[in-house]
């Protein structure tokens, strides 16, 4: 009969392997508001070892360390300023005791940050020899040194994973799933078994001179900081001055417990018309780009200074004679915000080489053409919707429920509800609201949908259909369409179980004999390589334990066969759990439940 001890463990490892690949948990994909005052949980990404052009980066968050005891070539190396990786090894030339030779490499986040998205690049490989004792393994776990989500172990017929000759290999790639995520990453590489003072063996002529070694080519990773900059000690002529004209001064001292401060932004009527890298640090504090989400990316983990005094002058010039609402705010390399000015001033730059047209139209940034300027009261682009504002208030969320987020089962649709106003609750009637979708896996691209259009009342639905995955929404108003910069951006969250069919034949079998059960992952988005499972069972009274750990195939399609070990008679009850993974678009999920008799 199935009980805890019908269903076979693994075999026994050091303390931080006992736990099995740790459930997965799907990452909350958050986006960044494209108006940097509007930006609350900012992110950035952080590139160690390699870009994703290829070209070298620095391991800074990273630390190397051998366990007290090590064996003389035990090696923490880091070879990526040559082009190579973050090398954990033990070496060849002598044995290793088990449960004390220990090569690791931890990631550690930031105070006030913690990181939220994560994709690896690595190999390794592991020598051993029949009957040993003890095994050389690797492994990756986090947020703590136990909760693995990656592992290699020679007894259990893994010698190898990746390609260690191209480090951005697909088999390389590795997302670490959600629940692995937070303060520390880790990469170690040991000798281990099931009891101490036990060697694994030496003297394999590996040709890099490792028994085991584990390889970082490349980390990509999404730093979240909640607590955002501040700004004191505002000064200068456009602080001050009711009119203004030329180049007009600002300075304040602004500080951030993050990733640093970063840029001033100015904005005029609603629309970003100048930013300004307060400080670049040394060349840290550069966005170096490449990435697919929109987010910033740097090469060191607090990219920006902490603090500093700072002077930016603002070019009048870029704005059409007249009064203006002017809002500077400073950001931080996460794209948090905090204000520096709020104001009216008066522009008076008319007779000025560079100035702009009539009142109201902003120029471009740099005085060619215009983004919404030199054509008039509305600029280039005309209003969006009746009573269209730079000061809209948008609201959105799940029907049913006033929050940003929503659970669903696959194949159930799911409406939102909801409403643009202006200043003093006037509805914005008309309006186009820009709508984009995010599927939520790691690298996922973004993609517009049809954009909702506001009613009379400014109130606004959208209905998703059942067979959605996953997915943040980002809804967003601009006043003028065709404008830059949205003036209000709402997001919501939507989580979709995945849905797992399960058939079992046959329904009764007697010890000895087996059964097969197999079916279906539905709703697409399989990851390349599969989708792994966990095949669960339990008697009617007790625990669900995991006896198989299988991989759907690329259409979804798994087949396992469990042979029954120990007499009946009893019922038992099988299921197929689907653990949320950082690059598949749907959050855990049960299949339908299947009884079977043992005879």
């Amino acid at each position: 009969m199935i009980s805890q001890g019908g269903f076979s463990k693994p075999f026994p490892r050091h303390q931080a392997m006992t736990t099995r690949l740790s459930k997965i948990a799907l990452a909350a994909v958050l986006a960044l508001a494209a108006s940097a005052a509007a930006a609350q949980a900012g992110q950035y990404h952080v590139y160690s070892c390699r870009m994703p052009s290829g070209q070298s980066a620095p391991v800074d968050g990273w630390s190397g360390s051998l366990a007290k005891g090590s064996a003389y070539d035990d090696y923490v190396k880091n070879t990526c300023p040559e082009g190579g990786a973050l090398i954990a090894a033990l070496g060849e030339q002598t044995s290793h005791l088990s449960n004390v030779d220990l090569a690791s490499w931890s990631f550690t986040t930031p105070p006030n940050e913690t990181t939220v998205g994560a994709m690896l690049w690595r190999a390794g490989r592991l020598h051993g020899a029949p009957s040993e004792n003890a095994t050389y393994q690797f492994w990756f776990s986090g947020p703590t040194p136990t909760k693995v989500f990656d592992e290699c172990i020679y007894t259990l017929g893994c010698s190898h994973q990746g390609d260690s000759a191209e480090p951005f290999a697909t088999a390389n790639r590795l997302a670490v799933p959600g629940v692995n995520l937070g303060s520390h990453l880790y990469m170690n590489v040991s000798c281990a078994a099931g009891f101490p003072e036990v060697e694994c063996k030496s003297g394999f002529g590996d040709p890099n001179g490792y028994a085991a070694v584990v390889y970082l080519f490349a980390a990509d990773l999404t730093l979240e900081q909640n607590v955002g900059p501040s700004a004191s000690n505002v000064s200068g002529e456009l602080a001050t001055a009711a009119t203004v004209s030329g180049t007009s001064d600002v300075t304040f001292s602004a500080t951030d417990p993050g990733s640093g401060v970063y840029e001033a932004v100015f904005s005029v009527d609603g629309h970003v018309v100048q930013t300004a890298v307060l400080n670049d640090n040394g060349g840290r504090c550069r966005n170096v780009g490449q990435t697919t989400d929109g987010l910033p990316a740097f090469l060191y983990v607090q990219p920006c200074l902490a603090s500093l005094s700072a002077g930016a002058g603002f070019d009048t010039t870029k704005v059409a004679d007249g009064s203006h609402h002017l809002v500077v705010n400073v950001i931080d390399a996460a794209g948090n915000a905090a204000p520096v000015l709020d104001r009216s001033i008066t522009v008076t730059n008319a007779g000025l080489p560079g100035a702009s047209g009539p009142a109201n139209g902003l120029s471009g940034t740099n005085g060619t053409n215009g983004t919404n300027g030199t054509n008039g009261a509305n600029g280039a682009n005309g209003p969006n919707g009746s009573n269209a504002s730079a000061y809209a208030t948008l609201t959105a969320h799940w029907k049913g429920t006033t929050s940003l987020r929503q659970t669903s089962a696959y194949g159930r649709s799911q409406t939102v509800i909801g409403r643009l106003t202006g200043p003093g609750g006037v509805p914005i009637a008309g309006a186009e609201i820009d709508l984009l979708a995010t599927p939520a896996y790691a690298g996922a691209r973004s993609t517009t949908m049809t954009s909702p259009v506001t009613a009379p009342d400014g109130s606004f639905s959208l209905r998703l259909p059942g067979g959605v995955s996953s997915r943040t929404l980002r809804f967003a108003y601009r006043s003028h369409l065709g404008d830059m910069l949205p003036v209000a951006v709402r997001t919501l969250t939507l989580s979709v179980r995945a849905s797992i069919v399960l058939s079992v034949t046959p329904r009764s079998a007697s010890v000895g004999g087996s059964i097969v059960l197999s079916g279906r992952l539905l709703g697409g988005s399989i990851p390349h390589g599969g989708k792994q499972l966990v095949l669960e069972a339990r008697s009617r009274s007790g625990a669900w334990l995991e006896f198989k750990v299988i991989r759907a195939n690329a259409r979804g399609l798994y087949r396992a066969a469990y042979r029954f070990r120990f007499p009946g008679p009893v019922h038992y009850q099988f299921r197929v759990l689907s653990e949320a993974e950082a690059d598949y678009a749907f959050a855990a999920g049960f299949s339908n439940t299947v009884r079977v008799w043992e005879r």
